[in-house]
């Protein structure tokens, strides 16, 4: 299996999707006119507009449930494995993923709410919604429903054994391995096992509860967790404050003449970055949505402010802990065990959370590593969730005219919880590599996809100047007529003018 799982990793992560990413995201920042820089006010305006409907979440909770999949293990263990793999200068095309990044979020975003419906009380959209919507006939569905089969296998079976996996590596790192346990993965630490249950059971809690639940626990640990982060990172920051211009020279210098090799920076700095704010993977368009707002592209704007918070934020934070404070190794494309920068033992892992619970550790003592292994925690905790309703959202989509729809969203949540114990008792590298396909998969799908329904029309960009245009009008209240743009398809919008127009 995992020799599959490599041989897939290699192929769907080949140096055509590294570069599709970063085109994708400079195509869409160069025909958007850069909206992520233009209306970045506008981004934190609408973050605080309240929801007045019981189908749909606000802005700020379709927000957090976002940055719930977004802020996860990419941000600890993912910079770790891309400065590990790739040098500091991965950390550089991070950034660069992620500014450019925030154009496709607003893309994808916007798209999910232009092709949203009403599905039994709440709201459900997403690239398998918009690509069937968008192209239509045989065409259409064949592609809704390969993303949506894509998304169930990825977001409930691939990815959240990521997540698992490094909650139970950072409690092992602070209480040690425990009593050896003989379990069908193998020999396993009994204090990981304490762990992993503690995690399912308070995962079967809430998503037993719904989109609304997971909304209203992620709006309240979300924040939490992502502030009291960087304000940690912050602290050491200060401490070691004379070190800031050579280590952004490192990093900057280090991107286009990388210790690891120009394109081990490219490649880690671009899957990490990926993996981590998932711009244009097609995961944040689901929780996108679900939000209630006036107009479409408010919350694709909101969306493209997640871009911002996950990278630009949360995985600086962490890249500058780790290279400040010098707990990392750098194998860049050499043999295991092999290093062109060693300051840490060689069997120290490099995907996992270590170098940034030693990073923390070496300044704030046994503190530090109980902080990280809690941010772990929540991290990953809300990631899984995350990663939970994009895959119940696209068994929905699978299952719109079957009888039997509950057996089936049972399933999905016994599988989620099954991918979390799986992900939990193997290796780390081996799960990062099954997390790694699954991303890869939906991203080729999804920015093929965006791409190719802006050469057909131009639905995001046609929403974009609607609403420029009744900013600049000085509306009280926002609406939006598809059909003014030629937008077929959009129901939800169409039924919304006529019954205010009905008033």
């Amino acid at each position: 299996m995992q020799e599959i799982i490599g041989f897939l990793n290699g192929w769907i992560w080949s140096p055509a999707l590294i570069y599709l990413c970063l085109g994708a995201g400079l195509f869409f920042s160069v025909i958007t006119r850069f909206m992520q820089v233009r209306h970045f006010v506008e981004m934190l305006r609408l973050l605080f507009r309240p929801n007045t409907t019981p189908e749909g979440i606000s802005s700020f909770q379709a927000l957090a449930v976002a940055l719930s999949g977004r802020v996860g293990m990419g941000n600890i263990a993912g910079v770790a494995a891309a400065i590990g793999f790739g040098g500091p200068g991965a950390v550089f095309w991070m950034w660069v993923v992620a500014f450019l990044g925030a154009s496709t979020a607003y893309v994808e975003s916007t798209l999910a709410q232009i092709y949203k419906e009403t599905d039994n009380g709440q709201y459900r959209g997403g690239p398998a919604y918009y690509f069937e919507k968008f192209f239509k006939g045989a065409s259409g569905k064949i592609f809704g429903a390969v993303f949506a089969l894509a998304a169930v296998l990825a977001c409930g079976f691939f990815l959240p054994g990521v997540q698992a996996n490094g909650v139970a590596n950072a409690v092992a790192m602070i209480t040690g391995d425990g009593t050896p346990v003989s379990t069908a993965f193998g020999t396993v630490g009994m204090n990981k096992l304490i762990a992993l249950l503690f995690i399912v059971l308070v995962l079967g809690m809430i998503i037993f509860g719904g989109i609304k639940r997971i909304a209203n626990v992620t709006e309240i640990v979300v924040p939490f967790m992502a502030l009291g982060y960087v304000v940690m990172a912050l602290l050491i920051v200060f401490m070691h404050i004379n070190q800031v211009p050579a280590i952004l020279g490192m990093i900057i210098g280090d991107a286009f003449s990388a210790q690891a090799g120009f394109g081990a920076a490219i490649g880690w700095g671009v899957k990490r970055g990926v993996y981590s704010n998932e711009a244009g993977q097609g995961t944040g368009p689901h929780a996108a949505a679900a939000a209630e707002v006036e107009h479409p592209a408010q919350q694709g704007m909101v969306q493209a402010f997640s871009v911002y918070v996950d990278t630009l934020f949360v995985c600086s934070a962490t890249a500058f802990m780790i290279l400040m404070t010098g707990q990392y190794n750098i194998q860049g494309t050499l043999p295991e065990g092999q290093f062109l920068v060693q300051h840490l033992a060689a069997d120290t892992q490099i995907n996992s959370p270590a170098f940034t619970q030693m990073a923390v550790s070496s300044v704030f003592g046994a503190f530090g590593n109980i902080f990280v292994a809690l941010s772990i925690f929540f991290f990953a905790f809300t990631t899984i969730m995350a990663y939970y309703y994009i895959a119940e959202t696209n068994m929905a989509y699978l299952i719109r005219k079957f009888k039997s729809k509950g057996f089936w969203l049972f399933v999905v949540k016994i599988t989620v919880m099954a991918s979390v114990a799986y992900g939990a008792l193997n290796s780390s590298g081996y799960i990062w590599e099954v997390g790694d396909v699954g991303v890869g998969l939906m991203a080729w799908l999804n920015i093929v996809g965006i791409v190719v329904i802006f050469l057909k029309s131009k639905p995001t960009i046609s929403a974009l100047k609607d609403y420029e245009d009744q900013q600049k009008a000085g509306v009280a209240h926002f609406t939006f007529d598809p059909k003014k743009y030629g937008i077929e398809g959009a129901t939800f919008w169409e039924n919304r003018l006529k019954e205010r127009n009905s008033r």
